[in-house]
């Protein structure tokens, strides 16, 4: 799911990123550059989902879970799924409170903050450390 994080020194922009997580850990974050449309969605699945889902060892039946964002559910993005044979857990519309990244975002965005980055370059570089160092009982609780 792509999250928005802002850097808290002289006000000095944000970063869109993409990140994902299983019960075993985080998977990859990659820095989002430019608009977000559907085919830079999957794009972002292609590149690292795949991979993240194997260097967690979630073996080929996983679940994915997104949030009902209109790039999330297109009809191309949906037969990106289905013809990757992954499995898109149904999520209720209007419901970000119910989504497990929400908490592993706002711990991301605190930890981060004390950092104080002064520019995106070292926003994006404190973001992805921290993001690894997510541990996976911090990740089963969100």
């Amino acid at each position: 799911t792509a999250h928005t994080i802002p850097t808290v020194k002289h006000g000095g922009g944000s970063i869109m990123v993409w990140a994902c997580f299983s019960s075993a850990g985080t998977g990859k974050m990659v820095k989002i550059d430019g608009k977000m449309d559907g085919a830079k969605y999957r794009t972002i699945l292609e590149e690292n989902l795949m991979e993240s889902a194997k260097d967690l060892r979630l073996g080929r039946r996983f679940v994915f879970q997104q949030d009902n964002d209109p790039k999330h559910k297109a009809k191309s993005t949906m037969e990106w799924f289905k013809n990757k044979h992954i499995l898109v857990l149904e999520w209720p519309s209007q419901s970000p409170d119910l989504n497990p990244i929400e908490n592993l975002w706002k711990e991301l965005k605190t930890a981060v903050h004390k950092y104080s980055p002064s520019n995106l370059t070292e926003l994006e570089l404190f973001c992805k450390e921290e993001w690894k160092k997510c541990q996976s009982l911090d990740v089963q609780n969100s």
